[in-house]
């Protein structure tokens, strides 16, 4: 499924019951979810987003343009950020399945109507303007709404699309497409604008115009793919550096931080948090906090849970107002939270559940469970191992150790729902029509496919298991002394989890119609095994021999 993101701006930030009729116009149309509305009352704007399909979302963006066009007087607008119409920007972002081109055909298309329909005039932006000496939005934008009845005179910013008359209610919009961009804005301990906009002209790519030798010339920011200003805000009564990071790719969110940080301490200023307008990608969020770990030569092999926490409380994201996760990160919002039932119950109900007449969840996902467990084992001993008094210059060695455990760790975890889900897949087959040839036909390669599937999530379970042992065993072997025995648990975890999944492997596979395939997952099967086995001997005797000599 193609999927796009749509980041629409308007120009309200104060008026929730005004802002949530917009909301309400995108929420109508089937096919689209909102996930997050932000308003900000200084900026008087609201930056929401909502994902969908292509066709849905253009239709969604377009009522809402409407609705925008209808409730807004721009005539009275007064806010801090640039502005130039009730529906100031209006980007769409490629997600899943779909292309930049693809993206800007149908930026395009919502442009058209937009400009057709509304009689409104519309620019095209970024990837969506084909004429690329009027395709940076800030240039667009110049002049803002005050200056645009003398814009529009000048035939070179005649619209795209719709009438090339100013609209004093509505003012123009701006439609593009783009790659993701994270809005953020780095809070001062100052009120002065002056000042701020200093540092943000230190760090923005465009950088400053100076003057050499009585040429003017222009001095570029430290930061590539950067876009900054310095603003005063009067709700939270502090200077705000304010970025677009157009591509995170090139510089993280943490590394804008970071610098701004570096850039206002040789201005005798001091960072003292931040905020992020919208939402984030998770891995921005990971990335910056395994940064900010590493600078205090901290293990990195931590949860996601604990990075994110690093991370939001390094850069002081929670200063302003609370920072919740779970309403911040897309991919967060975009999960299905049935995908991973098992996992979020707790331990007594998942035992509950187990021990129930159901089905499942089953020997598999028991398996996957204990595979979890063992490596997580064998996670805690390379963390504790980083910290050790003493052992501070093999803080990175463990750590890394610490990572590839937590990724072993995620995969057994998200294996735990999926093996139910294969076995789920197996009923739903079984349950399907057979009256007639074509329901035979269809039913029956519907059982062949589930029953295939269900022969590869506990081969993957096996596969992860066994992987885990080469980290249990390094922890046994050079791993702290005090916690070899967490080691040897680890290893009698991942050994049951492994055996436990080859069961799975052998009785799925018990009766396949194609015997080629399931002699090679068997033969495979029996492998790992094997080496299993052997590994878990070898581990547990070095485990013995520890607690022998420490005895």
């Amino acid at each position: 499924m193609q999927l796009i993101e749509c980041v629409p701006n308007f120009s309200e930030g104060q008026d929730l019951n005004l802002i949530r009729q917009i909301t309400n116009e995108i929420e109508a149309v089937e096919g689209v979810r909102l996930l997050n509305v932000d308003p900000g009352k200084a900026t008087n704007r609201t930056v929401v987003t909502f994902v969908g399909a292509p066709g849905p979302v253009i239709e969604a963006a377009f009522r809402a343009i409407r609705k925008a066009g209808e409730l807004i007087d721009m005539s009275k607008h007064k806010g801090e950020h640039p502005r130039m119409g009730a529906t100031d920007v209006c980007p769409l972002i490629p997600i899943a399945n779909i292309s930049m081109e693809e993206t800007a055909a149908w930026a395009q298309q919502l442009a058209e109507r937009v400009g057709k329909e509304l009689q409104l005039p519309v620019y095209l932006y970024e990837a969506a303007q084909p004429n690329k000496t009027r395709s940076n939005l800030s240039v667009i934008r110049a002049g803002e709404y005050e200056g645009f009845f003398k814009k529009l005179k000048d035939p070179v910013w005649k619209p795209d699309f719709g009438p090339g008359e100013f609209d004093a209610k509505r003012g123009a919009t701006v439609i593009g497409a783009r790659d993701f961009l994270v809005a953020y804005n780095i809070n001062l301990n100052t009120t002065s604008t002056r000042r701020a906009n200093a540092i943000a002209f230190d760090v923005r790519e465009a950088g400053r115009n100076v003057v050499e030798n009585g040429v003017k010339v222009n001095q570029p920011g430290t930061l590539k793919s950067v876009k900054a200003i310095g603003w005063y805000i009067e709700e939270y009564g502090v200077a705000q550096i304010s970025m677009n990071l157009t591509n995170i790719n090139i510089t993280p969110v943490h590394i804008a931080f970071d610098e701004v940080c570096n850039k206002a301490a040789t201005r005798g200023i001091r960072v003292t948090g931040s905020e992020l307008v919208g939402l984030v990608p998770l891995k921005a969020m990971l990335d910056a906090g395994k940064f900010f770990l590493r600078k205090q030569q901290r293990s990195t092999g931590v949860s996601e849970k604990e990075l994110i926490k690093i991370a939001v409380k390094s850069m002081g994201l929670d200063e302003l107002a609370p920072f919740k996760p779970e309403e911040r990160i897309i991919e967060y919002l975009l999960k299905d939270q049935s995908d991973s039932k098992l996992v979020r119950m707790t331990l007594e109900d998942f035992a509950n559940e187990t021990a129930s007449e159901s089905p499942a969840p089953g020997g598999g996902s028991v398996s996957a469970y204990v595979g979890a467990l063992g490596i997580s084992l064998a996670t805690m001993v390379a963390n504790l191992s980083s910290h050790k008094r003493g052992w501070d210059d093999r803080w990175e060695e463990f750590s890394n150790w610490a990572e590839k455990g937590e990724q072993l760790k995620n995969e057994l975890l998200q294996l735990v729902d999926e093996d139910t889900r294969a076995f789920n897949r197996i009923m739903t087959a079984m349950g399907l029509p057979k009256s007639t040839e074509e329901e035979k036909a269809a039913r029956s390669k519907a059982m062949m496919d589930a029953t295939r599937y269900a022969i590869e999530v506990p081969f993957k379970v096996m596969q992860a298991a066994y992987s885990s042992m080469d980290i249990i065993r390094a922890m046994t072997i050079n791993g702290n002394p005090n916690s070899v025995s967490d080691a040897g648990v680890g290893a009698l975890c991942a050994r049951t989890a492994v055996m436990g999944a080859y069961m799975n492997v052998k009785i799925n596979a018990a009766g396949f119609a194609d015997q080629n395939y399931t002699t090679e997952m068997l033969n495979k099967a029996a492998a790992i095994a094997v080496k299993t086995r052997a590994m878990e001997d070898e581990i547990i005797a070095l485990v013995d021999q520890c607690i022998s000599g420490n005895a």
